[in-house]
């Protein structure tokens, strides 16, 4: 069997693991980045958790950073570039939600606009401190997740299309986010495992999650709503 063979081969078994990565692992974090947000919640009085979390609750806590965590991840990152930053940002936002919980009124905002608020302000919080500071970043210290201006929503998207539209991606992109979303690996860490600069890994991965937005909008206002 010849090298070309071989190549081929071993690029055809890394598309299939990425794809049963896609369909049957946690893609939670691939779907921050492609700006899903989660379901539209159910607002009934039995089914919020803050309620829950201003009594101390920290299992309700846990719910309700696994529930809001990718809306509060995609506020701040609008403002906030640099990933470190963002999360302790978002580690910020969520200490608060849990002092203040016990001021959230059910009857005057849903739960994620009373959530998104805090991490607003806080982000502009962020933004108004670095911009007294001397700056010191360069075009690498671009986002990790950039976010699209207009996400889709999560209750529009399955698995199915979230493939679909990383199936139309470059092979090569698709190999680097199987390597940044399924394998864990920094930017760093894919530039030294793939022998590729670094800035090119940044672009290509920030490249494939705009156009992956962009294919995830239209295949999703093709298929319409779910039931």
């Amino acid at each position: 069997m010849s090298v070309k063979s071989d190549i081929q081969i071993l690029s055809i078994l890394r598309n299939m693991h990425f794809k049963d990565f896609v369909f049957f692992s946690d893609i939670s974090r691939l779907k921050m980045a492609l700006g899903i947000m989660p379901g539209t919640e159910n607002l009934g009085g039995d089914e919020l958790i803050l309620p829950l979390v201003a009594k101390g609750d920290q299992q309700a806590m846990k719910r309700c950073i696994q529930q809001y965590g990718p809306v509060v991840w995609s506020i701040i990152n609008r403002r906030i570039h640099h990933r470190l930053d963002a999360e302790e940002t978002c580690q910020e936002v969520f200490t608060e939600v849990w002092r203040k919980a016990g001021s959230y009124d059910s009857a005057k905002s849903r739960e994620s606009t009373f959530i998104g608020l805090i991490a607003r302000r806080r982000s502009i919080d962020w933004q108004r401190k670095q911009s007294r500071l001397p700056q010191l970043s360069t075009l690498e210290s671009s986002p990790d997740i950039p976010l699209a201006s207009s996400p889709p929503p999560g209750a529009n998207i399955d698995r199915k299309m979230i493939w679909e539209a990383l199936s139309s991606l470059p092979e090569q992109t698709r190999e680097l986010f199987a390597l940044h979303f399924e394998k864990g690996m920094t930017h760093e860490e894919i530039s030294d495992h793939a022998k590729i600069p670094l800035g090119t890994v940044k672009t290509q991965l920030r490249r494939g999650l705009i156009k992956a937005r962009r294919l995830l909008k239209d295949i999703s206002g093709k298929e319409g709503p779910k039931s």
